[in-house]
C-alpha cells in the first residue's frame, strides 16, 4: 500500500506510535508535547498548565491546535478510533479527494480540541474521536444529497452517532464504564464537519 496515496494511514501510524511511546498517555514526558496547551512538571512533581496566550501567542506552539488527536489512553480507545479513521478516510479520499479529507481532519481537529478545552479548562484530553465525528458529519450531509450511496454508510450509523453523543452528555456512558468521554470534542467535531460539508457542496465542489 502506497502511504502517500492513502493519507489516512499516516494518521493511524502516528497515533499508534504516540500511544506506544507514551504508554497510552501515562508518560507525561511524552504527551506534554501534544497536549492542547503546554504542560510541565515541576521538580516537586506538580503539574503546571500554561494558558492559551502563553502557549500560542508567547511561545507560538500552534501545532497544539491539532496534536491532541494523536493522544490515546487505552488500547480500546486507540483501536476503535483507528478503525474508523481507516474506514472513513478510505471512503472520503476515494469519493472526494485527499485534499478534502485532510481539510476535514484539520478543521475538525481544531474545532473539537478548542471546544473541549474551552468548556473543561483542561488540556489532559485526546483522541481521534472528535475528528471521527467531523468525518461522519461531513459524510452525512453529502450522503443526504446522494440518497445514502456516496460512501456506502448505512443511515442507522448516523442515528447511532447522534444517540452516542446525547448519551455522553447526559452521563449514561460514564455509568456503563466507558470512562471520561470528551463530549465537547465530539460536538465540536460534528458541527465543524457538517458546516464544512455544507460549504463544500454549495461553494467549493466545482474547484475539486
Amino acid at each position: 500500500m502506497n502511504i502517500s496515496n492513502n493519507l489516512h494511514i499516516p494518521i493511524i501510524l502516528i497515533a499508534i506510535a504516540i500511544a506506544v511511546f507514551s504508554n497510552f498517555g501515562s508518560t507525561v514526558a511524552v504527551i506534554e508535547h501534544f497536549t492542547f496547551t503546554k504542560i510541565s512538571i515541576s521538580s516537586s512533581g506538580f503539574l503546571y498548565t500554561s494558558s492559551l496566550d502563553q502557549t500560542f501567542f508567547e511561545e507560538n506552539q500552534w501545532w497544539r491546535l491539532i496534536s491532541p488527536i494523536f493522544i490515546h489512553f487505552s488500547v480500546a480507545h486507540l483501536a476503535f478510533n483507528c478503525l474508523w479513521i481507516y474506514v472513513l478516510g478510505e471512503k472520503i479520499e476515494k469519493a472526494d479527494s485527499k485534499r478534502i479529507f485532510m481539510s476535514v481532519i484539520i478543521i475538525s481537529s481544531i474545532c473539537s480540541n478548542f471546544l473541549q478545552y474551552y468548556w473543561t479548562s483542561s488540556s489532559l484530553f485526546g483522541g481521534l474521536s472528535g475528528v471521527i465525528y467531523g468525518l461522519l458529519g461531513f459524510c452525512m450531509i453529502l450522503e443526504m444529497e446522494s440518497k445514502y450511496d456516496r460512501y456506502g454508510l448505512p443511515p442507522a450509523l448516523y442515528l447511532f452517532m447522534i444517540a452516542w453523543l446525547i448519551l455522553g452528555f447526559i452521563g449514561v456512558l460514564d455509568l456503563f464504564g466507558f470512562g471520561k468521554v470528551a463530549n465537547f470534542a465530539h460536538l465540536g467535531g460534528l458541527v465543524s464537519g457538517i458546516m464544512f460539508a455544507m460549504i463544500y457542496k454549495n461553494f467549493m465542489k466545482k474547484f475539486y
